[in-house]
């Protein structure tokens, strides 16, 4: 610590340091968060059908709870470019990179390569293409290249919302596999202190880079123009910093939020400005400064170098220095305010760190050093929230690839058997959970085939029943659900009131099923030491998807919702790749499945509590396919003779969900039953 170092600097800093652990930044909360999106990347691919990358402060884990950072979604489609014609593929979409004289630092263009011969496109136009000033034929873009995704653009990216507060920005990107000329220098520059090693260079240079549609803002060619973004090499940099390098960026990025934005607004100085600062501090500094005891030395370090860079008007890419990133932001009004912001925080020395709101870093810090250090025992209370936002995307995901196992179950399943024992163990593990869900579908398909012949194959019953019994494992309800209908279809009534009552034990309320208190259960259990396969086998409830090939393991009442498109029903072109499958929220589907048990075993009192439960669920939780709900509440009321409640359950289906719904059926039935009872059974 050099001599102009306040003395208080170590202390606070020391309890700095566990007031950030407090808020779950301590290296194990960061790994877990950092596997969690690193299995996200993989679920999302599957579901997709494409490679999708996470990006930025989510998959670096650089974010807290306070932050509210989105969450960036790369999908690289069809399109792959290349730097030469070595690497050209026959019969793919292939483009060239290439740039002149006008294209900026950072940015190139993509010309067109013949799909049947390694030539480069010329004076060729169409829906991808148009001729540049050169007679080249290159890929072009707008600004909001994703409208077919959603017309909410932000930068070059698309946004979409997981839930009401969790918001994704996409980006269609094309990998471009070689790397970059642009940064040939960056592989073999001196560096002093070792950082990254070659190893870690060798490593980066291996992931190539994204080629991002947006151009240079200044540029009169904009729509021309793709963006160079080292993404991979660079989260693979922030994953290398030790622990006082990733809470050093994380205050930093905590310092922006609470004093420069509210001043200056969003992008003057964006997170991008700060972790380029952090990757040259690094690289030129010896690690040894980067301790518990100097994390606020550190922080100043940043800040002073940001000052230097706002002087001169310069802040010089990582990967790419003469791309300047500050170019169109830092014009005179802005960048006077951002320097005396910055010289201002400098000057007080620490004592703004009290300031600092987000995640109540400020207050935790006040009553950190209220506290004798060599007694300082700070709570971790929070440490769960920190995983909120990589727990939900990636329960959300593996919930549409679970659908998506019985939509496109073939598809589905190559891909998932191509995954099991190729990815290293975070990955593997989510394609073990995904390989459940095919489990049950095939487990529950064969058992169909079986029991639709005369006399049932018990063999093929018995392979089926070791597949579902094995996929039941999958999640709380989804496996287990299935079993219980196989169990049911087969009239094995004990077992599957066994079955039942096995995931009636397990539902507690930390069980997380869709509805809107997602985050108080996951709070309550993320702080657990478990695995992604524990929490999602103990802790999360899917939807329980049929497809008309199981149909003799379904239920008779959801065989009608399997084919919804009914007579003069107008097939919606993105409703028709629902019209085959039937999905049931599991809580309400589990109560039906009760009730049809005890039904069969006269068990009145059982089945009457089933039936309230099933009454509840629909008129205070809402379930997600409430028509389905409706209609087999419907189904259970005529079981019990109450045509008139049944009926009136039936319409109010049918306004949920006017088209392609199978309560047309059942009301046509009731009215049927009515006009026989009204014409004395004639």
């Amino acid at each position: 610590m050099s001599s102009n170092t306040p003395e208080y600097y170590k202390d606070v800093s020391l309890r700095l340091n566990g007031v950030l652990d407090s808020i779950g930044l301590a290296e194990d909360n960061r790994w877990k968060r950092i596997n969690m999106w690193i299995q996200s990347e993989e679920v999302m691919s599957l579901s997709h059908k494409c490679a999708v990358h996470v990006f930025g402060s989510q998959a670096e884990a650089t974010t807290t709870p306070g932050l509210h950072s989105d969450i960036d979604n790369v999908f690289c489609q069809y399109v792959t470019a290349v730097k030469d014609f070595q690497n050209w593929a026959p019969r793919q979409e292939n483009v060239l990179v290439v740039s002149d004289e006008n294209t900026p630092p950072g940015y190139i263009k993509l010309q067109g390569i013949h799909q049947d011969k390694p030539l480069p496109a010329y004076n060729v136009s169409g829906d991808m293409y148009m001729i540049d000033r050169y007679g080249r034929s290159v890929l072009y873009h707008d600004n909001c290249y994703l409208k077919e995704i959603t017309d909410a653009c932000h930068g070059p990216a698309a946004r979409t919302y997981l839930t009401h507060n969790l918001a994704n920005d996409n980006v269609l990107a094309v990998k471009h596999y070689a790397w970059p000329d642009q940064s040939s220098h960056w592989l073999t520059r001196k560096r002093r202190f070792n950082w990254p090693s070659r190893e870690t260079i060798g490593l980066i240079q291996q992931t190539g880079a994204l080629l991002v549609p947006v151009g240079h803002k200044l540029s009169q060619k904009q729509h021309l123009e793709w963006r160079v973004s080292i993404s991979y090499g660079e989260k693979l940099l922030v994953w290398l910093f030790n622990s006082m390098q990733y809470k050093s960026y994380i205050l930093l990025k905590m310092i922006n939020k609470c004093f420069i934005k509210p001043v200056v607004g969003e992008d003057a100085l964006s997170s991008y400005h700060l972790k380029t600062c952090m990757f040259y501090l690094i690289e030129n500094t010896p690690a040894a400064i980067w301790q518990p005891d100097n994390i606020l030395l550190c922080v100043d370090m940043c800040l002073r170098q940001l000052c230097i860079w706002i002087e001169g008007k310069i802040c010089p890419n990582y990967f790419i220095p003469e791309e300047n990133m500050f170019e169109y932001k830092m014009y005179g009004h802005t960048r006077g305010q951002l320097h005396d912001i910055l010289s201002n925080l400098l000057r007080q020395e620490g004592r703004y760190l009290v300031y600092i709101t987000c995640d109540n870093v400020g207050g935790k810090l006040v009553m950190a050093c209220q506290i004798p250090l060599t007694e300082l025992e700070l709570q971790s209370k929070n440490v769960a929230n920190v995983f909120i936002i990589s727990a939900i995307h990636l329960i959300m995901y593996i919930i549409i690839c679970a659908e998506l196992s019985v939509r496109n179950y073939l598809s589905f399943e190559s891909q998932v058997r191509s995954r099991m024992f190729v990815f290293q163990k975070p990955r593997r593990e989510v394609s073990t959970i995904l390989w459940k869900f095919v489990c049950s579908y095939n487990g529950s398909k064969l058992a169909s085939e079986s029991l639709s012949e005369e006399i049932p194959d018990q063999r093929a019953l018995d392979m089926a029943q070791e597949l579902l019994i094995w996929g039941s494992t999958s999640d709380v309800t989804s496996g287990k659900l299935k079993l219980a209908a196989f169990y049911l279809s087969q009239s094995n009534l004990q077992m599957t009131e066994d079955v039942l009552n096995e995931i009636q034990e397990n539902y507690s309320y930390k069980i997380f099923d869709q509805n809107d208190t997602y985050e108080y259960m996951l709070e309550s259990i993320l702080s657990e030491d478990l695995s992604t396969t524990q929490l999602i086998s103990r802790y999360v409830a899917f939807p329980v998807h049929y497809h008309p090939s199981e149909t003799n393991c379904v239920p008779k009442a959801l065989i009608p919702e399997m084919f919804r498109s009914i007579g003069s029903d107008e097939i919606d072109s993105d409703e028709i790749h629902l019209l085959d499958v039937v999905s049931v929220d599991p809580k309400l589907y589990l109560y039906f499945l009760e009730f049809l048990c005890y039904h069969f075993r006269n068990k009145s009192l059982h089945k009457k509590v089933a039936l309230g439960n099933m009454i509840y669920i629909i008129r205070h939780e809402k379930p997600e396919f409430e028509d389905t709900a409706h209609n087999l509440l419907a189904y259970c009321l005529i079981q019990v003779g109450s045509l008139e409640k049944a009926f009136t359950i039936l319409c109010k289906s049918m306004k949920l969900k006017n088209q392609h719904n199978a309560a047309k059926l059942k009301i046509a039935a009731i009215i049927k039953v009515a006009f026989n009872v009204l014409h004395g059974g004639h």
